[in-house]
């Protein structure tokens, strides 16, 4: 059984400014279209260039370097970094998860399903990498030599978002029937609808209070749900529908996520406070965020083809 406890702002909340500055860095390749992002292992952040068929590296003071994956086409949408140092991620058009080193050196895995349509990946608490299939409704797994095992969730679920959880196992969002789901690593799944009403559950992570944090895009929310199963909803009230989307535990003990219309950063704390500061280029659709080494906020913005930095 779930419960929610719906809590919003107060109507005018007195809150204090997080962000001390916001960068933006244009990617080398106009129209990249860059989704996700992660910290590396050499101190940069690497992001996918979904429209460029690349994968980029960007170092914490601006230097950019581009990958382009082998396959052409292939949609590279979320990215990780691998138990062995490298980056992995999905291939959404061609149905394939990438393995790139730090030096830019590829490796193309294809999965057993056509039409997967491979999104979001992390690593796994078992050595694996998991990811989100939305189009083949199932989770996949994949070693660091290759090995491809799919675990199938409710037909038409569309899990998009996926993370490693505190209690070992992965937790991932089901965008078209409401529901967070959990996997163990043994390919187990249960489903816990989202209270929240017209949910559209987007991102997700692990928060520092070990409980899921994750973006509710159609209920205009940030949720959060215990390994148990027992939801939390805070309340967004922007003028406009703020949509968000990528969610990641931050540097200071508080969430961090980006608004794909609202165009703004936010923040929240375990608590539920929330602060929002606007993305000083209009409709830059942002969408994945991270930590970097520096202890600074990386996102992607996807239609200005931008990489964003803020500091906290």
């Amino acid at each position: 059984m779930s419960c929610l406890a719906r809590r919003g702002r107060p109507a005018a909340p007195p809150q204090a400014q997080r962000i001390t500055s916001l960068t933006e860095w244009a990617t080398p390749t106009s129209a990249s279209g860059p989704v996700g992002i992660t910290a590396g292992p050499d101190d940069a952040l690497w992001f996918t260039e979904n429209a460029a068929n690349a994968v980029g590296r960007v170092t914490t003071g601006g230097s950019f370097t581009e990958y382009a994956v082998p396959t052409s086409a292939s949609g590279p949408a979320g990215i990780t970094v691998g138990p062995d140092g490298a980056l992995w991620f999905t291939e959404s058009n061609t149905d394939k998860i990438g393995r790139v080193t730090t030096g830019g050196t590829f490796t193309e895995y294809t999965l057993p399903t056509s039409g997967a349509y491979p999104w979001g990946i992390t690593a796994g608490p078992d050595g694996a990498l998991w990811f989100a299939e939305p189009g083949a409704s199932s989770i996949g797994r994949i070693t660091t030599g290759g090995t491809v095992t799919e675990y199938a969730v409710t037909t038409a679920a569309y899990p998009l978002s996926i993370t490693a959880g505190s209690d070992g196992a992965l937790w991932f969002t089901e965008v078209l029937n409401g529901s967070i789901g959990r996997i163990t690593t043994g390919g187990t799944v249960t489903e816990y609808a989202v209270p929240a009403l017209d949910s559209l559950p987007i991102g997700i992570t692990s928060g520092p209070d070990d409980n899921l944090w994750f973006t509710d895009a159609g209920a205009s929310q940030i949720g959060q749900v215990t390994t148990g199963g027992s939801f939390t909803g805070y309340n967004l009230t922007d003028a406009v529908f703020p949509f968000p989307w990528g969610i990641t535990n931050g540097p200071d003990g508080a969430l961090w996520f980006t608004e794909n219309v609202g165009n703004d950063i936010g923040r929240i704390t375990t608590g539920g406070t929330i602060t929002e500061t606007a993305i000083t280029t209009s409709g830059s659709n942002a969408l994945e965020i991270t930590t970097g080494s520096d202890g600074d906020l990386w996102f992607t913005e996807n239609s200005a083809s931008q990489i964003g930095q803020v500091a906290p």
